[in-house]
């Protein structure tokens, strides 16, 4: 049976490790967050000037948006590991597998955090968008950033002892969490269109997509770690 406490801790410190790195690196606020932003400068140009289609459109760009942003932080996240022999590392440290699974999604999730908090702000500067419901978008965000944390974490590991990983990574990821992408962009619009209650629905979705690819991440992570 999985020591709770042992797994909370190994968590720690694979996040520390990754926080460590993105402090050094500052890949989230050189590369990420830039990146972020000009896709939905980019988006505004392709649709039109005309503010009123930018706000419809505001909750399917936003996370549109996050979604590209989440391909780069994942691949970012493992690639690195990859070619220093730190994934090496991490099956020889003793850690568990579950922990490591945990503190991985926790440091994707706290990336796309930082770029959620930025994309919402350029939402509402670039495309005049202003939310009814900020606590359905608070509760949207939390979930859909857990779901896409923990099966980027999961594809991740998947692909990263792969040639082709920069490749193939959005070819698996896509397809899985298209779910999230339709949820959270609903539950957006029932936010910025005053109908929450429609919105939570969707939010009960996102919460089952997210707890669904913990479980699974739980139980599958060390065997895809041990391949990878």
């Amino acid at each position: 049976m999985p020591d709770g406490a042992a797994i909370l801790r190994d968590a720690r410190l694979v996040v520390g490790k990754d926080l460590r790195l993105e402090w050094r690196s500052r890949v989230t606020t050189n590369q990420l967050l830039p990146f972020a932003l000009l896709v939905l400068i980019l988006f505004a140009f392709a649709l039109d000037p005309d503010r009123r289609i930018l706000r419809e459109a505001s909750p399917g760009l936003f996370w549109l948006a996050v979604l590209f942003s989440t391909l780069l932080a994942i691949q970012r996240a493992f690639s690195v590991e990859t070619a220093d022999g730190v994934a090496d590392a991490l099956r020889l440290s003793g850690l568990d597998p579950a922990g490591i699974f945990l503190g991985k999604a926790v440091g994707i999730a706290l990336h796309l955090a930082v770029l959620e908090i930025a994309l919402g702000a350029g939402v509402t500067l670039f495309y005049g968008a202003t939310p009814h419901g900020p606590l359905l978008l608070v509760a949207t965000c939390a979930a859909a950033t857990a779901g896409l944390a923990a099966a980027g974490s999961l594809y991740g590991v998947l692909s990263a002892g792969l040639r082709v990983r920069d490749t193939l990574l959005p070819l698996l990821l896509l397809p899985v969490v298209a779910p999230v992408l339709i949820a959270a962009t609903q539950a957006f619009a029932a936010a910025y269109e005053r109908t929450s209650g429609a919105g939570w629905r969707w939010f009960g979705l996102l919460a089952i997509f997210a707890l669904i690819y913990l479980a699974i991440g739980f139980f599958a992570f060390e065997p895809l770690l041990e391949e990878s």
